[in-house]
């Protein structure tokens, strides 16, 4: 009988042990950077504004606010999505003394996390989209529009919004490199083995691209082309009718096409999506990574996901 008090008293301690470590090391516990550990991670708010969202965590562990978890000053935050939800209270933890003087002034919540954010905020793109659509373009469904435009310093647009109708057949391949501007520490990929000249000159990132068949060569879908037309068309468009403005759209996205959000997920990510990640350079641990990323199931699986209370207490 003593034995069994005591095995059962060891029992307990060894859950509360392991509660307080993960209360100790898990600054997380909401699962909050399941979404905003990733890089690029914007949400386009005005045409000329942005709001970044990534979250990295060794910096912020590091930053005074690093041994609190999110929800300690996000405290309106209980479920995804949580879009247009910006107060922040700086008095649950911290500031008790002076609750009154801190409620009544007015902080930019732009200050905080900055130097924990990363973005690209200029890229040397030869595409003609980013004539009319900004770097981070993706601003309508307030579900994964940041989670989209991450995708940026990945991709090119085509990758995504292929009409895959207007070709016989298409490969996807590394563009090369681009020179491109961070806020923040550089992220993206590198991959040139061929590139001349000096890779460390700058910033440089590579972009996944689609490429078809043109009489016997492989041709990137860039429409480069059509940067001189897209330019004058912004000058000119406020004085074409619906039908010209119209005509010239189509023109313009004709080897393009919108996706479901659930189905441009699952085509990527997935064991026999349209990526070979093993082909494109991705070792098997990477790969496996990509096919089964855990933040695809927040956009294909629920429209409303509650943050987990597990280990608050």
């Amino acid at each position: 009988m003593k034995k069994t008090i005591f095995a059962i008293i060891l029992t307990i301690c060894g859950y509360l042990f392991l509660y307080d470590t993960f209360n100790a090391f898990a600054k997380d516990e909401a699962g909050c950077l399941t979404c905003h550990q990733y890089p690029g991670l914007v949400r386009l708010e005005q045409p000329n504004r942005i709001k970044v969202l990534h979250i990295d965590e060794k910096k912020f562990i590091k930053s005074p606010l690093g041994k609190y978890s999110c929800r300690v000053c996000h405290t309106q935050i209980h479920s995804v999505p949580h879009t247009g939800i910006t107060a922040v209270d700086c008095t649950t933890k911290c500031h008790l003394a002076d609750k009154k003087n801190i409620r009544s002034k007015i902080n930019p919540l732009s200050s905080f996390h900055r130097m924990e954010q990363s973005h690209i905020s200029s890229l040397n793109s030869e595409s003609a989209c980013n004539v009319c659509h900004s770097i981070y373009p993706h601003s309508k469904n307030n579900l994964v529009r940041a989670l989209l435009n991450m995708h940026t310093g990945f991709f090119l647009c085509e990758a995504c919004h292929l009409n895959k109708d207007a070709f016989d057949s298409y490969a996807y391949d590394w563009k090369e490199p681009e020179e491109a501007t961070f806020s923040g520490d550089p992220f993206g990929s590198y991959y040139a083995p061929n590139m001349e000249g000096n890779p460390e000159a700058g910033h440089l990132i590579s972009r996944i691209a689609v490429f078809v068949t043109d009489k016997g060569k492989l041709r990137m879908i860039s429409h480069t082309p059509d940067i001189q037309l897209a330019t004058q068309f912004l000058l000119k468009e406020k004085n074409l009718s619906q039908n010209e403005k119209a005509e010239r759209l189509k023109y313009f996205h004709r080897d393009t096409a919108r996706k479901e959000i659930s189905v441009a997920c699952n085509e990527c990510h997935s064991e026999n999506g349209i990526l070979d990640f093993h082909k494109l350079g991705f070792d098997d641990n990477k790969t496996k990574i990509l096919e089964s990323v855990g933040i695809k199931g927040l956009v294909t699986k629920y429209k409303i996901f509650y943050l987990p209370e597990l280990f608050e207490r």
